[in-house]
């Protein structure tokens, strides 16, 4: 199948974007480090049953989200709590808690393969979200490949910044030499580095969806784009508000 092909977007969307999103669709069909291939598609498509689940839509009412007990709207088999993870950081990321985090790891869901989960997460949904700006139906999730997990953790992971560990400022090197663009690694970017290959998934899909962290320093015209850079961070700036941002 081809995928992204955008036929019959009323707008012109980039090459970029396509080889991108095309690249991500085949990462997410192969085994990953902690989650299987089939696992990684069943992943993205709770990202997809989460939208429409009546018990998130109830939950998201409630002053406590962890006082409410119920049936997530699922279609797959991945473990409840795994299921769980995906809505909440759908519809109510912003009152994830470190404790239930820490929940999950004390409940066989690792601090990593929890990393992997999100990352697959935040790349469907802002996949999708993109096809839905345009009225496009959701492209057809991919088949899923055998392979062997990695179940790589990089030793140089610390404790201490976020809610799982991720690799320090000092951290790129080993297997993780450059992964820091452009020498920037803020603390945005390291959220997902306890799994390196979920962060550099990210990082490809962001560099094409906003602008490549190296160009940061570009405040006039990036190359390509038909919008200047005020008006990117106008429209960063609006969604960041909308999603509750904090940064």
């Amino acid at each position: 199948m081809n995928h992204f092909a955008y036929n019959e977007s009323p707008y012109p969307i980039r090459e970029e974007i396509r080889t991108a999103y095309r690249s991500y669709w085949q990462q997410l069909a192969s085994a990953g480090s902690w989650w299987s291939g089939a696992e990684r598609v069943a992943i993205a498509q709770e990202v997809r049953n989460a939208t429409n689940c009546e018990f998130c839509s109830e939950r998201k009412q409630e002053l406590s989200p962890y006082a409410l007990k119920g049936v997530h709207n699922s279609s797959t088999t991945i473990p409840e709590l795994a299921i769980d993870a995906v809505h909440r950081i759908v519809t109510d990321q912003t009152r994830i808690t470190k404790r239930w985090v820490e929940e999950l790891a004390e409940n066989d869901l690792s601090n990593e393969a929890y990393v992997e989960l999100a990352g697959i997460v935040v790349a469907v949904f802002s996949i999708d979200e993109f096809n839905r700006a345009l009225g496009l139906a959701l492209e057809t999730l991919p088949e899923s490949e055998s392979g062997e997990l990695s179940h790589y953790r990089p030793q140089q992971a610390v404790e201490g910044t976020g809610f799982v560990a991720m690799l320090p400022v000092d951290g790129d090197a080993g297997n993780e030499a450059g992964i820091w663009p452009g020498g920037r690694s803020a603390n945005v970017l390291r959220a997902l580095t306890l799994v390196p290959n979920a962060f550099r998934e990210w990082l490809a899909l962001s560099a094409v969806q906003y602008i490549p962290i190296q160009d940061m320093v570009n405040m006039v015209q990036p190359e390509g784009r038909v919008i200047d850079r005020m008006q990117i961070e106008l429209v960063a700036g609006r969604v960041s508000a909308i999603n509750q941002c904090f940064y």
